[in-house]
C-alpha cells in the first residue's frame, strides 16, 4: 500500500503536485487525542494561519464557496501554471490518466467504486445530468421538497414542460420530531407512477440533515430510485456513500472539501449507469460505463489536478476533526440564542439533526434587511434566506472560525432582537 502511494504521490510530482506536508507534532499522540467537540484553542489558531482572511468583516458564509487554505492555494496555482507551460502537450498526453487517478483517491475518500464516479463542475451539473439523463415518459412522477435546491428544482420543471412528467413537492418541516417524520412525509407523496424522489442530505438553506439512508429504504422497497443532493454533506459529514444505499449522489468540492471552484462529483450506483442519457453525445464509451456522462468539451484540468490537494489537506486535519470542530461552533452560537425573545431558528433544536451549517432569523425583519444591517452595522457576512418556511440568513462558519467572532455574532442578534 505504501509503496503504491509513493508511485502515485511521485507520478503527480512530474505534474507539479506537492502534497501538503503533515506536521506529526500538531495533533500530537492520537491516543490522546482531545475532544475536538470543545474549543482547544490553539490548535485551531493554527489552521487559521493557513487562511487569508479579510478584515473588514467576520466571514460567516463559508457555504458557498470555501476559500482554499494557503497550502492548497499556492500548489494549484504551480499547476496552473505547469497546464499553462505544457499546454496541449499536457492535454494530448496524460490529462485523462491523472483526472482518473484523481477520482479513485476521490472514490477512496468518499466509498465508492472508482467505475460508479465522475468528476464534475459542480452539484448541479451533477444531479442535473441525472434529472436530464432519464428516460421520462408522459404521466412519470418524481418528488422533491421545496426547501430543494433552485437549479434542481428548474429542471424538473423543464422535465415536466418537456415530457409531461408530473413533480411532487413536500415541504419539510424545520424541527422534526423523528426520523420517521420525515420518511412519512416523502412516503405519502408516493404514487404507482413515482420513478424518483430527490433528497438533501444536508439541506443547503437550514442545516438540516435527513435520514438518507432510512429513505432510501422505504423508496427501494417500492421500487423507486432515490437521488440525493450532497452539495453540503461531503467533507462535512464523516460518511461512505455505499453505507447510504442511494442510486445517485452529487456534490460540490469547493464547499467543505476546500478544492478550487469548478470541482464537483456525480456517484452513480453501476445498475443504473446504462440507461441514462449523457447531457453531451460521447460514442467513446460503452453505454454501461459512467465516463459516456463526463463529455463537457475542454475544461480548467488544473482543477481536477488540485483536488489532490484539497483531499491531502483535508486528511492532514482528519473528517473526524472536522466535524466535531464545525458541529461544536453551530452549538456555540445557537445555543447562546435558541430561547431569546424575538430569535427565531430555522434550524432542528436536535443538534444531531445539523452539523456546521444553521439558519437564523428576527421577527420583524425580512432576511435581506437582516443580512444588510449585520454587514453594515456589525462588519458580519451572512447570506440571506427568503423561501418557502426558511426566512432568516444561513449562517457557515469554517474552521479557522474563532468563538469571539461568532460571541460578536451573537451580540449583534441580541441587539438587533432587543433581547
Amino acid at each position: 500500500m505504501q509503496t503504491s502511494k509513493r508511485k502515485f504521490i511521485k507520478s503527480l510530482a512530474l505534474i507539479g503536485f506537492l502534497p501538503f506536508q503533515k506536521d506529526e507534532n500538531f495533533w500530537g499522540n492520537a491516543s490522546k487525542t482531545p475532544d475536538y467537540s470543545k474549543e482547544f484553542k490553539e490548535d485551531w489558531d493554527l489552521i487559521r494561519t493557513h487562511y487569508e482572511l479579510k478584515k473588514e468583516y467576520i466571514n460567516l458564509e463559508n457555504g458557498y464557496f470555501n476559500m482554499m487554505s494557503q497550502p492548497v492555494l499556492n500548489a494549484y496555482l504551480n499547476d496552473i501554471r505547469m497546464v499553462n507551460r505544457e499546454a496541449s502537450y499536457y492535454m494530448r498526453t496524460v490529462q485523462f490518466e491523472n483526472k482518473a487517478k484523481t477520482r479513485d483517491r476521490l472514490a477512496n475518500l468518499i466509498g465508492c467504486e472508482p467505475e460508479e464516479l465522475i468528476i464534475t463542475r459542480n452539484t448541479t451539473e451533477s444531479l442535473d445530468t441525472i434529472i436530464s439523463g432519464y428516460d421520462w415518459k408522459a404521466g412519470d412522477e418524481a418528488i422533491m421538497a421545496e426547501q430543494d435546491y433552485g437549479s434542481m428544482l428548474d429542471m424538473f420543471r423543464q422535465q415536466a414542460e418537456r415530457y409531461g412528467i408530473k413533480n411532487t413537492i413536500v415541504s419539510l418541516p424545520i424541527d422534526p420530531k423523528s426520523d420517521e417524520e420525515i420518511i412519512s412525509l416523502y412516503e405519502k407523496a408516493i404514487t404507482p407512477k413515482t420513478r424518483l424522489i430527490m433528497v438533501c442530505h444536508m439541506v443547503n438553506i437550514s442545516g438540516q440533515i435527513l435520514p438518507i439512508k432510512k429513505i432510501c429504504q422505504m423508496a427501494h422497497q417500492k421500487g423507486i430510485e432515490v437521488m440525493v443532493d450532497g452539495a453540503h454533506a461531503i467533507a462535512q459529514l464523516d460518511f461512505k456513500i455505499s453505507d447510504l444505499g442511494c442510486d445517485y449522489y452529487g456534490s460540490s468540492l469547493h464547499k467543505w472539501l476546500g478544492s478550487p471552484m469548478g470541482a464537483g462529483i456525480l456517484y452513480i450506483n453501476k445498475s443504473k449507469i446504462k440507461k441514462l442519457w449523457p447531457i453531451y453525445a460521447d460514442y467513446g464509451f460503452e453505454n454501461n460505463l459512467v465516463e459516456k456522462l463526463n463529455h463537457t468539451g475542454t475544461h480548467p484540468v488544473a482543477t481536477d489536478i488540485a483536488i489532490n490537494h484539497a483531499i491531502d489537506y483535508h486528511q492532514w486535519i482528519s473528517m473526524e476533526k472536522k466535524e466535531l470542530r464545525l458541529r461544536f461552533l453551530k452549538n456555540y452560537w445557537t445555543e447562546k440564542v435558541r430561547e431569546k425573545k424575538g430569535i427565531i431558528l430555522n434550524t432542528p433544536s436536535d443538534p444531531q439533526r445539523s452539523a456546521g451549517i444553521a439558519n437564523v432569523g428576527i421577527e420583524g425583519i425580512n432576511p435581506s434587511d437582516l443580512a444588510k444591517i449585520l454587514l453594515d452595522q456589525y462588519r458580519i457576512w451572512t447570506v440571506a434566506i427568503d423561501r418557502s418556511n426558511i426566512k432568516g440568513v444561513r449562517v457557515t462558519p469554517n474552521l479557522y472560525t474563532t468563538t469571539q467572532e461568532l460571541d460578536e455574532f451573537v451580540n449583534a442578534l441580541l441587539k438587533i432582537a432587543k433581547a
